[in-house]
């Protein structure tokens, strides 16, 4: 049995009721933080449990909110099963987004959380209450994504003091029905940085690249693949090895097929429409970048 180690942690829990999403975002001065803290369930809910962490809360938690009872009511009776609750911390949200959150008596200071409509967020061995604090404020201000508001959150929690320990690994966990890859399953977003001197800015880097790689393109980001484009286009393919033809600002069948070619070795498949000649701005830098002479 491995033994119980406290997680010097802070996460927040958050539901967004618009796109029906649950989510965890966590950073630790803990070896990857993500294979222990957070847990969440399509419909359900999702569970943050850290501080010498009873992972069985994760799970207990889930079934609990699945059966119909609300965070608040899943929270008293975890706490009460529990011989080492003192020493726990864990924050819930529920599928309507009723949060709840608590701190044991024996939690390394500075430690404690707060709840707002569709978050809980909390924290120990905490540099001072501000953590918490900014994670709370800036969840309630934020725009987008849960996904962008969960790791905006974890970004204002550092700025405000963080983990008096320091950093080490960071995670996101996002569900929604279906959201999954290819939609079997409801894993939308599970993104970990398990060892990193900065492991928050890893992890928005890796969300990044999540939207880019999954999220349907916004709309004016397509542009045709004509004139300076396709030449620009071409250009690339040529460094990249695609395309031996002209770089004439023509689209033509040999450039269209190179283009295939190179954006599925690249994963960008939502980012580019070859048949009908569309293709991503930011998909372009990026590959100028990669590619480029």
């Amino acid at each position: 049995m491995v033994r119980e180690v406290r997680l010097s942690t802070f996460s927040i829990v958050g539901h967004d009721p618009v796109t029906q999403e649950w989510g965890i975002a966590v950073q630790s001065k803990f070896l990857a933080v993500g294979a222990v803290v957070p847990w969440a369930r399509a419909g359900v809910g999702a569970v943050a449990t850290q501080s010498y962490a009873n992972t069985a809360f994760g799970p207990e938690g889930l079934t609990l909110m699945a059966r119909g009872l609300t965070a608040e009511e899943t929270l008293g009776q975890l706490v009460a099963g529990d011989e080492g609750c003192e020493r726990r911390q864990v924050g819930l949200v529920d599928a309507m987004g009723r949060a709840a959150t608590f701190t044991g008596d024996e939690c390394h200071a500075w430690a404690g959380g707060l709840t707002g409509t569709n978050y809980a967020a909390q924290g120990n061995i905490l540099v001072s209450s501000t953590t918490v604090e900014a994670m709370a404020k800036t969840f309630e201000a934020a725009k987008g994504e849960l996904a962008d508001r969960l790791v905006s959150a974890l970004v204002a929690g550092q700025s405000a003091g963080g983990d008096r320990r320091g950093q080490q690994s960071a995670a996101i966990l996002v569900v929604r029905p279906e959201g999954g890859y290819g939609g079997h399953n409801d894993r939308y977003m599970d993104l970990r940085v398990d060892d990193d001197p900065a492991p928050i800015d890893r992890l928005q880097a890796l969300v990044d690249l999540h939207h880019l790689f999954f999220r349907p393109p916004t709309e004016g980001e397509m542009v045709a693949i004509e004139g300076e484009m396709a030449r620009e286009v071409q250009r690339i393919l040529k460094w990249a090895g695609y395309y031996d033809g002209l770089v004439s600002g023509e689209y033509d069948t040999a450039t269209r097929e190179a283009l295939t070619a190179l954006i599925g070795n690249e994963n960008f498949e939502e980012r580019c429409d070859e048949e009908n000649g569309l293709i991503s701005r930011q998909v372009v830098d990026i590959l100028r970048r990669k590619f480029g002479q």
